[in-house]
């Protein structure tokens, strides 16, 4: 674990990538909290019946959004309706992307990644791009050098989530790689986790991306309105606020270079509303240490494995409370570190401790 005051470069291709690399924290073993194989092996039975019922429902309620927000369109309601519509639209579109990432939603592969793609167009996350970025992720966890998702890195939380709200870290971003990958352009980042054998399909990808933005547009001059565009591709940015939300309380404020998912993850008790839109992925903490596990049976892993893990955030505003008590000690001492306490039937933690690292408990 490292936290001094030095800053820290979060560049791939920067040293912190090597010294990663020296200190046996790249693709290293991470710690799991015991679950009996065979009861390991009932949670890891991917189905297709789950997740064929709630993709349809999660459309079918996007759709009747949509159709009300465009009934709406001209009046003073467009405003409430498109907002539910946008949110729906890019809730969907991240949780649909994520859990078909990982190949456990369906049962079928071709469910898995026709969905993935849909996905990754919904939330402009170049399909390809994206997918070697997360197994990057997963394997080095907030590993600084390493990981490529480290989300709000040392930036005053505020600030980075109002730049977020509007999503101009995120999908600008998005869009300016999308213009590079459609020529063959990939940046030095990039080439550090995506395997040369995946650069054509990226750019296929990336060119499908760009086509269907330009019919987009060409809808819209057609028509004279701008409602192509707030039903397919404005929605990423208008309704991002809901996955801005969910996605921070992931890891944003615990400790850096540690192999143990119990310290860096973290898993917060969200209503049924929110659970569907985001298919159980408050549940992060025990998603990260069993990544094969299917969304659907995350709330019985939680229960497996939470006597070895700290208490789970009982609601989102408690996460953000944490976080930005985090950051507020953070600002006045660098050195603070967020170790959240284990229950007595827990095992220790697995700590990578270094010379002039100050550890304190929340």
């Amino acid at each position: 674990m490292h936290n001094d005051k030095e800053k820290r470069d979060y560049r791939l291709n920067g040293p912190e990538n090597k010294r990663a690399q020296d200190r046996g924290l790249a693709e290293a073993m991470w710690y799991k909290s015991p679950v009996p194989r065979e009861r390991l092996r009932e949670l890891m039975t991917r189905k297709n019946g789950p997740a064929i019922r709630d993709t349809l429902l999660g459309f079918l309620v996007l759709i009747g959004a949509g159709i009300l927000a465009c009934y709406s369109w001209g009046t003073w309601w467009a405003i409430p309706a498109f907002l539910l519509y946008g949110t729906i639209y890019a809730s969907t579109g991240d949780s649909r992307w994520h859990e078909t990432l990982h190949g456990t939603a369906f049962k079928t592969p071709w469910m898995n990644e026709v969905v993935y793609q849909i996905g990754s167009f919904m939330i402009l996350r170049q399909a390809t791009p994206w997918k070697w970025s997360h197994f990057r992720h997963h394997r080095n966890t907030l590993i600084v050098g390493r990981d490529p998702e480290i989300p709000l890195k040392p930036k005053p939380v505020a600030r980075s989530l109002f730049m977020e709200v509007v999503h101009l870290f995120g999908s600008t971003q998005e869009l300016k790689e999308l213009a590079l990958h459609c020529v063959g352009k990939f940046d030095a980042e990039e080439l550090d986790y995506i395997p040369q054998s995946e650069y054509r399909k990226a750019i296929w990808e990336a060119q499908a991306y760009a086509f269907i933005f330009l019919m987009v547009i060409v809808a819209c001059i057609i028509m004279g309105s701008l409602l192509p565009a707030m039903l397919v591709g404005l929605p990423t940015f208008y309704g991002i606020g809901l996955v801005l939300i969910t996605g921070t309380m992931q890891h944003v404020g615990l400790p850096e270079d540690v192999l143990d998912h119990r310290l860096n993850s973290r898993t917060v008790h969200m209503n049924p509303i929110i659970r569907f839109l985001y298919l159980n992925m408050n549940y992060h903490l025990d998603h990260h240490m069993y990544p094969m596990v299917p969304y659907h049976a995350l709330p019985a892993l939680h229960e497996e494995i939470k006597r070895d893990c700290p208490v789970a955030n009982p609601s989102i505003w408690s996460g953000f409370q944490e976080i930005f008590e985090i950051r507020r000690r953070q600002r006045k001492d660098p050195s603070y570190v967020f170790i959240r306490p284990l229950p007595p039937t827990a095992r220790p933690y697995k700590f990578q401790i270094h010379d002039g690292v100050k550890k304190a408990s929340g």
